[in-house]
């Protein structure tokens, strides 16, 4: 059978094989002292709150389970909207907003609607490597360009406008990010942005993990960015991570009002519309008591970022940057590795798996820039499963 060559580009998400090795010895030491704890899926422990799931229960009993517009409920749309003007103070009309089966399918729609066969996309390296992967999917080029700790791993104007070529169709971004849990500065995106829409070219960001900042410097929507620069930014975000609805596929995308239309089209003959259910369960998200409760969540996941970073700096697993948001932890761990015998990332995460029982995420999947040199930990975990990884790693590494 002949493969396209575009399935051929897509390469395996190595996390997800990590996270089968890790089921199977899951299985063999289920009963022991130590069963698995997983720290290497970026998924809250939290599920949807009661009034999230009652709102979906509803909708089933009462039969609102039908096809919904391509675009979303209209109703979740204002909904979302009116949460940027509260919360963000960013004025987001309902009409640029287009709810998505997930922020997967809000990246497919943006990639496809913009990115033309040959076009480059600049991202940080490291990043989340789907987002790279939705590019090749559109027949695009990602160009991941390296960045340092003194950059919070994240693109600057500078690196940008070095990499602008001919070729260049934008960025995309992602902020808070993944795998570092770090942010752009604002007044750095603003640059970014400025020069990105000077050539003509596309400013995509992903905000999954918008809502979950935990610093006053950072937390702030690019979509709030004055001078009517933020009416031309493409943003992608999700009810998986702040709303707690992993499982549900819900999301959305904000695009330019001259964009909206386009998107309508292919979203129609891709996806017909997002899970009906899920939309009608989501506007439960925006009620005060939900929202309270995620603030409540949100005190938690800085709670437990707080406790974790500082233990593994001093287990010698050094996070060079504090995380200002989203949930993880992206640790050089050069030292550790070597104090157990091994040398590298992924040898260090199936070493850990074996002798501590616990599963973590090497860097192999984020980029090409020294990506044996990292782990990814997910915080999503509680408090007292990252207690006892800390205890279990302390016991390894001595």
């Amino acid at each position: 059978m002949r493969i396209a060559r575009r399935a051929q580009r897509i390469e395996p998400f190595y996390v997800m094989e990590v996270a089968k090795a890790a089921a199977s010895l899951a299985k063999q030491v289920a009963h022991s002292a130590q069963p698995m704890i997983f720290l290497n899926i970026g998924e809250p422990d939290f599920t949807a709150p009661p009034l999230v799931q009652q709102a979906a229960t509803r909708a089933i009993h009462d039969g609102n389970t039908q096809y919904t517009q391509a675009t979303g409920l209209q109703s979740l749309r204002e909904r979302i909207s009116h949460w940027y003007s509260t919360r963000f103070q960013a004025d987001v009309a309902p009409s640029r907003i287009i709810v998505t089966a997930g922020a997967s399918a809000a990246l497919q729609l943006a990639c496809l609607a913009l990115v033309e066969a040959g076009d480059d996309i600049l991202m940080p390296d490291p990043s989340y490597p789907c987002n790279r992967h939705f590019v090749s999917a559109a027949e695009g080029n990602a160009v991941l360009i390296p960045t340092t700790a003194e950059e919070r791993f994240q693109l600057s104007s500078a690196k940008v406008q070095a990499a602008w070529t001919a070729q260049t169709r934008g960025v995309l971004l992602a902020s808070p990010s993944n795998p570092t849990g770090t942010s752009i500065a604002p007044e750095e995106l603003r640059r970014i942005h400025e020069f990105v829409h000077s050539r003509g070219g596309i400013t995509l960001i992903d905000e999954i993990y918008l809502g979950l900042s935990y610093e006053e410097d950072f937390g702030h929507t690019a979509l709030a960015m004055g001078d009517g620069l933020g009416e031309h930014i493409i943003s992608i975000n999700s009810f998986s991570k702040y709303f707690n609805m992993t499982g549900w596929r819900l999301g959305w995308l904000v695009v330019p009002e001259e964009l909206a239309p386009v998107i309508e089209r292919i979203a129609q003959n891709l996806f017909i519309c997002p899970s009906t259910i899920a939309q009608h369960a989501a506007l439960a998200c925006f009620e005060a008591d939900s929202l309270a409760e995620y603030e409540k969540r949100r005190a938690e996941f800085k709670a437990r970022r707080d406790y974790f970073i500082p233990a593994l700096n001093r287990l010698g697993l050094q996070v060079p940057v504090m995380p200002d948001g989203a949930f993880y932890a992206y640790a050089d761990c050069t030292q550790a590795a070597a104090r157990l015998g091994v040398s590298g990332s992924w040898d260090f995460a199936f070493e850990l798996m074996q002798r501590a029982h616990l599963a973590v995420t090497p860097g192999r999947d984020f980029g090409t820039d020294a990506p044996e040199r990292y782990v990814r930990f997910s915080t999503a975990s509680s408090m007292a499963e990252l207690k006892e990884a800390v205890a279990r790693l302390e016991t390894v590494l001595g």
